[in-house]
């Protein structure tokens, strides 16, 4: 198997098992044994278990945000765009396998120790707050509006984790329907 392959396969398993049980209840050889790849091989892809879960975190990353993205790029209307993100975390809070939000877990679990977690944490944050700021410019609304819609999502994001419900989801996508509404 090639490194490409092989670390394709070790984050796959990490991303299972870190976001399933968390990350400091998973070690490398518990990685090892999901992934099929040697602990060796596993040592030379992420010297380190936080390269591991830097890599873990910049891959989820780019899923999530595409994931993200393709729904909401389904609709025309720049405002409906804006209340499409929380259709689209209604939809990601229903699935089977959720269990909250992986950045705010993983800052949970290791922000205050681990400068790399903690970094991987607020690019992803920045990210999205960002995202949302272009669709509130693209809406011609004020740009405050951003900040809002980002603390209404995150909201959203840990209750449901706590909660196990996507209930939160359709609640922030209410209460940001009457802030687009107030804008206008």
């Amino acid at each position: 198997m090639d490194s490409a392959a092989a670390r394709e396969q070790a984050l796959d398993a990490a991303e299972e098992l870190f976001y399933g049980r968390g990350i400091q209840a998973v070690g490398m050889d518990a990685v090892r044994g999901a992934s099929g790849v040697s602990l060796k091989r596993l040592y030379q892809l992420f010297p380190a278990k936080d390269q591991l879960i830097e890599a873990y975190l910049e891959r989820r990353d780019l899923r999530w945000r595409e994931r993200l993205a393709t729904h909401v790029e389904r609709h025309g209307d720049p405002e409906e765009r804006i209340l499409a993100v929380f259709d689209w975390l209604r939809l990601w809070f229903g699935e089977p396998d959720f269990r909250g939000c992986a950045w705010i877990n993983a800052y949970g679990e290791l922000g205050a120790v681990s400068p790399r977690v903690a970094a991987q944490v607020r690019a992803h944050k920045r990210a999205f707050q960002g995202y949302l700021a272009g669709l509130v410019t693209d809406a011609g609304l004020p740009a405050v509006l951003a900040g809002q819609l980002f603390l209404l999502a995150e909201g959203a994001m840990v209750t449901a984790g706590i909660n196990g419900s996507a209930e939160p989801a359709e609640q922030a996508r209410q209460a940001a329907r009457l802030l687009v509404r107030a804008c206008r």
